[in-house]
């Protein structure tokens, strides 16, 4: 198993080992890799996606490995959570990225909720799984240009607000694709 390095992530593939730690649910992890796919669609780097039980069977090449804590689940009747400080974040040790990081489901998850209404509750598992496939995009993108730097718009600005994990669109924007480019 090799982590993420810098000379095979553009024109090979790189797995995204992911890691549920509570409960999910399985419609919306599928949403959450289609809309992940649909960011990263400009990069010239495929992704794959591998569950942490079978990662270690099948050794892939360059991999990351995303932890996902809490309920990634939308529970009918929604719970007081303290949504204060990041949905997610990258490690980094030394001032250096690491191909390593953490998905806070209940955050996300009382983000989602507090941009939902009415016929939203409809559709919970798309927009469910469209909210942590645009957090991890987000840090895919730290990983990628190995930088903590943040865009302006789009997906890797510096913090995303309930409304904006659950619109139609959020694009990677260009300045992003060429940070991940320039490492």
């Amino acid at each position: 198993m090799a982590w993420l390095t810098v000379p095979a992530v553009f024109g090979e593939g790189i797995t995204i080992v992911l890691d549920f730690q509570g409960p999910r649910s399985e419609p919306s992890v599928a949403e959450m890799k289609r809309e992940f796919t649909g960011i990263m669609k400009d990069t010239p780097v495929r992704f794959d996606f591998r569950w942490r039980s079978r990662a270690s069977q099948e050794v892939p090449s360059d991999l990351v490995l995303v932890r996902f804590t809490g309920k990634c689940v939308l529970d009918p009747v929604g719970y007081l959570y303290d949504e204060r400080g990041p949905m997610a974040f990258t490690y980094s040790t030394d001032g250096v990225v690491q191909p390593f990081g953490e998905v806070a489901c209940d955050k996300v998850t009382s983000a989602v909720r507090s941009a939902m209404s009415g016929g939203d509750f409809a559709n919970a598992d798309v927009l469910l799984g469209r909210a942590p496939g645009r957090v991890l995009a987000h840090e895919v993108v730290h990983m990628l240009s190995k930088s903590g730097a943040h865009g302006r718009t789009g997906v890797a600005r510096p913090a995303l607000s309930g409304s904006q994990l659950i619109a139609p669109e959020l694009r990677l924007e260009p300045e992003d694709l060429e940070r991940m480019r320039a490492r």
